[in-house]
């Protein structure tokens, strides 16, 4: 069997019409009966960018007994002109997270995932220590097993105080390599005392790596830092 965790991560393709755009990470977290799609919110929209397309792609398995077997559900971003996602601002600004609500019924009818619930969110924010060992769950570079359409995982811990906005913005920093691909990719950390099918505790979205501001710095340089938005924050995007 495989692990479940790999099964709440999916490649999500953006596109412009036909004309192929970028590549990124999401996964399913499900409220009561309403199954959605997380990703970043700069996956769906980036205007400073030009980064506007006007769907997305997500492949999903079909077959518990084949992983080679995959479906791909294309889903519409805008609806009679209005964006159809969900995206969250606070005092700080807008938030790097977008939640689209899944049509169930355009499901192929044995497709296998798992999803993120609302109980796996971590409440109880003092049981979180920096330095706490974290799984970043995506698609780098779009890099993943091909065959059997899994994502792959990177470690990572956590680098500021869990439950404080860094800088004053709603995420707190992992450390982690990281690269293009991986926006919007569940970090998570072990949960073993929680739900035996899916023994994770889902902490954060990965959004960026960070850099200093101001300094070009080679590569071998890099801060290896990245910022991911507080998992909350999709109480607010799925209420309702």
């Amino acid at each position: 069997m495989i692990e479940s965790l790999l099964l709440t991560t999916a490649r999500v393709s953006t596109f412009f019409g036909t004309q192929a755009l970028t590549g990124a990470s999401g996964f399913f977290f499900q409220r009561d009966e309403r199954l959605y799609m997380v990703t970043n919110r700069h996956v769906l929209i980036d205007r400073p960018s030009g980064h506007l397309p006007d769907r997305i792609e997500i492949e999903v398995h079909i077959n518990a007994d084949n992983l080679t077997q995959a479906a791909v559900l294309s889903v519409l971003l805008y609806r009679d002109g209005q964006a159809i996602w969900h995206q969250g601002r606070d005092s700080a600004g807008d938030i790097d997270v977008a939640a689209i609500e899944l049509d169930r019924a355009a499901l192929p009818a044995t497709v296998m995932l798992r999803a993120f619930t609302p109980a796996h969110l971590q409440h109880r924010l003092q049981e979180v220590k920096v330095g706490t060992p974290l799984l970043v769950v995506g698609f780098p570079l779009g890099f993943h097993d091909t065959l059997h359409h899994l994502p792959v995982v990177r470690q990572a811990v956590i680098s500021s105080p869990f439950g404080l906005r860094f800088q004053g913005q709603g995420y707190f920093l992992t450390d982690a390599r990281t690269h293009r691909g991986t926006s919007g990719a569940p970090v998570v950390m072990q949960d073993d005392a929680g739900d035996a099918q899916l023994p994770w505790k889902l902490l954060g979205v990965h959004s960026a790596r960070l850099e200093m501001a101001g300094r070009s710095l080679p590569v071998e340089e890099s801060l290896g830092l990245n910022c991911a938005w507080y998992a909350d924050i999709l109480l607010t995007l799925t209420a309702g």
